[in-house]
């Protein structure tokens, strides 16, 4: 198949403000295109200019970024709008099989919705409406652009079971089957060795709560026979000097390892071979890091926020509660082993080629009912 997949956002931009970065083969939208090559499918993944690299990269399929207009109205880290997508797809959506395109509130996928419905799958991440400006855009968008521009689109597809509560109130042909992140299990490699540290990645900014993270940790190192953990943190963000000097405030130093911005290749290593994942998030949806974690055979200790948690909980690939504390973190280290083999056990629903095959066997599933709706009516 030649499959078009729309994703102008490549990665998360705090506060509006878009980080430049040297390369794209580490997003998520990136390796799920590599699961589709994978199959044997031709990719052509757009996005948006602002979301261009600066360093100049081959890739494994192709790749186009799509200038923004109008940006005082759709910001580009939110809501972006290109006239030039709008040609492309009206231009070359023939020859184009199937259309994956992120998120039902997104200007592209309505493009996509309109121009070729019966093309396009929508997966979607949003749990809820979101809170800007009173939840009214996100209400009025989902109640008459979802209802009546989309209600012919091919599928909405889901990432966890609370998207699926939320976008089936609206777009009626919602699959019931959900479909995670797909992760790149050649850079999140599985293994049972284990060294005596925990870990936590992601941006380190007020909303992911690291600071909860060190303050339990703090505790644990009091606790007999834990005193050897250390505690790894991965990621950049306005917060950082703030958790050092919270680290060393604490007498923390010599076990806090502060690793900065890595690489997928780099942090999977630290990753596959920590004792535990750790989240204590504010607010967040699919967590790419979770799955990545999972593959890479390292159980998870989070809260409830995730949407991920309700199958961490599941299938037992770590501990969730909120307001986790040394009690958590002392039981995923001393039954880390059943845990782990949990995770085992599960990381190929999370491969992106499975989730790659998985997103095209619902395509085709629902293109065969359309078909066979049409010659019904016929």
């Amino acid at each position: 198949m030649n499959i078009l997949i729309l994703n102008p956002i490549l990665y998360t931009a705090e506060r509006n403000i878009i980080p430049n970065v040297d390369s794209i083969k580490d997003t998520m939208i990136y390796n799920m295109g590599i699961g589709f090559v994978a199959l044997g499918h031709n990719v052509t993944l757009c996005a948006a200019e602002e979301f261009r690299p600066q360093k100049k990269e081959d890739y494994d399929f192709d790749v186009y970024f799509f200038r923004s207009d109008w940006t005082h109205l759709f910001p580009p880290s939110l809501l972006p709008f290109s006239k030039d997508l709008l040609h492309y797809i009206k231009k070359f959506h023939k020859d184009f099989d199937c259309i994956l395109t992120s998120e039902v509130f997104a200007i592209h996928s309505l493009m996509a919705s309109i121009i070729c419905p019966q093309k396009t799958i929508i997966w979607q991440e949003l749990t809820s409406h979101q809170k800007k400006m009173f939840q009214i855009p996100s209400k009025l968008w989902y109640n008459i652009i979802g209802r009546w521009c989309m209600k012919k689109v091919n599928a909405v597809v889901p990432r966890s079971i609370y998207a699926y509560k939320f976008v089936r109130h609206y777009i009626p042909q919602t699959s019931e089957i959900i479909v995670d992140h797909g992760i790149n299990t050649n850079k999140f490699i599985y293994t049972e060795k284990k060294k005596r540290q925990i870990i936590s990645s992601s941006q380190l900014i007020k909303r992911k709560n690291i600071d909860g993270i060190i303050l339990k940790f703090a505790s644990l190192h009091l606790e007999k026979g834990y005193e050897d953990i250390k505690l790894l943190i991965a990621g950049r963000g306005n917060e950082e000097t703030h958790l050092k000097q919270m680290v060393k405030d604490l007498g923390l130093t010599e076990f806090v390892d502060f690793l900065g911005f890595l690489p997928q290749e780099k942090l999977s290593e630290y990753v596959r071979t920590s004792l535990a994942f750790l989240v204590n998030t504010r607010q967040d949806l699919n967590m790419v890091s979770i799955p990545e974690s999972i593959c890479s055979g390292t159980p998870i200790l989070t809260n409830t926020i995730p949407a991920s948690a309700e199958y961490i909980k599941r299938e037992q690939l770590g501990i969730v509660k909120d307001n986790w504390g040394v009690n958590e973190l002392k039981k995923i280290i001393n039954e880390n082993f059943i845990y782990v083999r949990n995770c085992k056990t599960y990381r190929s629903q999370l491969t992106n080629i499975e989730v790659a095959r998985r997103l095209i066997s619902i395509f085709n599933q629902y293109s065969k009912k359309y078909r066979q709706t049409f010659d019904t009516c016929v």
